[in-house]
């Protein structure tokens, strides 16, 4: 410890979402003066914020801890978020001196600045002998967050009422909450300080503003003076009509990157996923996007091995996948999850689900590879954020990765695509 302030780390497993959090909490402690550090570093204070989307991510946030007690034995750990929502008796081990949910995470920072910025170790931590392991009601309002990095997460919505049958979030994260609109705002522009691209993020981003009377569509609308590149992060098919394109198109920076959740091309399946669209509807929904952005990238997410999947159905997802034409696909093979509707269902076997995971992603790779070329020789805006094997990477507004010989640090850049090269195109 330093001048009797520890140095503390935080550690974050799972989605943009939860990133956010940490950065708030990060943020909190860093301005009462508290040093703050990654993740991997060595730390007298560790927080964990954990994941529970699938049992692997529910085993990685327990296996972070430890990993922690390698770095330093003696370190004091503080446990939050999903998987230690899910389920808080697995992270009660030695050095572990307090335990919480997804609620909450922002007072658990307030506690620690008190406790090792000021001095006031009120014995919260020791009092609470039952943590509140309840849901939120309402979106936690946090501070801004001011960050270097190029692109700037702003976290907008919490929460999830869609309750698919595979899917422990809702149960854990709770109800679906959005944050004020002019909280919103505020980020942003501060954002512009030091970032080109606001990323907006959400656990289901399209929900927004439907509990405080406004919508993904009107924050748009709102953001139609806003100069930095504005991008959005996963979208339910839904949302996508003309009124929000329209808001899209009218932004000074909009990325045309779609990515639209589709999880299985079978309508059986779907049904059987409780996902509130048909195979149609999500084609009719791609197709006005195209209309409105010719080059979009329409990715996507797939999930394999569905309980219900039968070979046929299968066949089917890999067609309409096939016919969508996705600029990019994330194949995911089925975790079941206890608590879910789908974790009563029996499992297929191992070895049909990694065949099926092996085909579909054959074909993201082939889908990807066509996007990716039809790129090559059109003009585009890079910005530029980090450098590997001496050559400078950036991302196109429709999310292409690109490598270039010539380049600087959170800079945009019109470049002309030459190649395939690694994961992307070089210039």
């Amino acid at each position: 410890m330093t001048n009797n302030k520890p140095r503390i780390a935080v550690v974050t497993l799972g989605c943009k979402v939860n990133q956010y959090d940490s950065d708030a909490v990060t943020a909190l402690l860093a301005d009462r003066g508290l040093e703050v550090c990654g993740g991997s570093d060595y730390a007298d204070v560790y927080i964990v914020n954990t994941c529970a989307v699938t049992a692997e991510a529910e085993r990685k946030s327990r296996q972070a801890v430890g990993k922690i007690l390698k770095v330093n034995p003696d370190a004091e750990i503080y446990v939050c978020g999903c998987a230690s929502q899910n389920n808080f008796s697995q992270f009660a081990r030695d050095n572990v001196k307090f335990i919480s949910g997804t609620k909450g995470k922002i007072k658990l920072a307030e506690e620690l600045a008190a406790k090792y910025a000021d001095g006031c170790d009120d014995g919260y931590f020791d009092k609470i002998v039952t943590p509140d392991f309840s849901t939120s009601s309402v979106y936690e309002e946090t501070r801004r967050i001011q960050t270097s990095r190029t692109r700037h997460f702003v976290k907008i919505q919490d929460g999830c009422n869609n309750f698919c049958a595979y899917c422990i979030v809702p149960y854990l994260r709770g109800r679906s909450r959005s944050r004020s609109m002019s909280g919103v705002l505020a980020e942003i522009n501060d954002a512009a300080l030091t970032a080109n691209e606001v990323v907006l993020t959400g656990i289901n981003l399209s929900a927004y503003g439907k509990d405080i009377g406004t919508s993904l569509t009107n924050l748009l609308i709102a953001l139609q003076n806003c100069g930095l590149r504005i991008r959005l992060g996963s979208l339910e098919a839904g949302v996508i009509d003309r009124e929000f394109l329209a808001a899209a198109k009218g932004l000074k920076k909009f990325c045309p990157h779609f990515h639209l959740s589709l999880q299985s091309g079978d309508d059986g399946v779907l049904a059987n996923m409780n996902r509130h669209y048909k195979t149609a509807e999500f084609a009719e929904k791609v197709a006005l996007i195209r209309e409105y952005f010719p080059h979009a990238a329409v990715t996507t997410d797939v999930i394999v091995g569905y309980p219900t999947e039968s070979e046929e159905a299968f066949e089917n997802s890999l067609n309409f996948c096939r016919e969508i034409a996705f600029a990019d696909m994330h194949v995911f093979p089925y975790s079941s999850r206890k608590g879910t509707v789908a974790g009563k269902l029996p499992v297929l076997p191992a070895d049909v689900v990694g065949e099926r995971q092996r085909r579909m992603s054959a074909l993201k790779q082939e889908l990807h590879t066509a996007y990716l070329m039809s790129v090559i020789g059109k003009p585009t805006e890079v910005l530029f954020e980090t450098r590997e094997d001496g050559m400078w990477c950036g991302h196109t507004p429709e999310y292409v990765r690109v490598y270039s010989s010539y380049g600087a640090h959170n800079t945009l850049a019109e470049v002309v695509p030459t190649a395939l090269y690694h994961d992307g195109v070089r210039v």
